[in-house]
């Protein structure tokens, strides 16, 4: 049975993605998305718009490989799963976000060009931050995906 949960997104990146790694050292990379929505109103012959914000959250390789190539405003694809989680801030207040964990990403070509350069499993990086310091306690995410 196919996921029932699947959404695909296209749009452009309002910040650079921010990686960091959980205290076990796994990647986890998030920015947030515009996606724009065009109309023509054919009651007042005006174009309409409308505007969607999304957080985009990436882990693991994924993760590295899109704070390496996408910066704010990239015009890029998503394919991934809505999820919900619970968290709390740093003053106590309980708090829950929708967000898109990302299965695939990539820069759209349809007003762009791209240079794909295939990293091969023996150099992809580990997840761990190839030797940086510890990395610190992550309020948001913890040590593990919170999925």
């Amino acid at each position: 049975m196919a996921s029932e949960n699947s959404v695909t997104l296209v749009g452009n990146l309002t910040r650079d993605p921010e990686l960091r790694y959980t205290q076990s050292g796994r990647a986890v990379a998030s920015f947030g998305m515009a996606v724009n929505r065009r109309w023509m109103n054919r009651q007042t012959n005006e174009w309409e718009e409308n505007v969607s914000f999304f957080n985009i959250v990436a882990w693991g390789d994924l993760g590295e490989n899109a704070a390496a190539s996408l910066a704010k405003g990239s015009r890029t694809i998503v394919t991934g799963r809505l999820e919900q989680r619970e968290y709390e801030t740093r003053e106590g207040e309980k708090r829950s976000i929708t967000e898109i964990v990302a299965d695939e990403l990539g820069p759209s070509l349809r007003w762009a060009q791209a240079q794909v350069e295939r990293i091969s499993r023996d150099s992809a990086p580990s997840g761990g931050g190839g030797g940086a310091a510890a990395p610190a306690p992550d309020p948001v995410y913890g040590d593990e995906e919170p999925f």
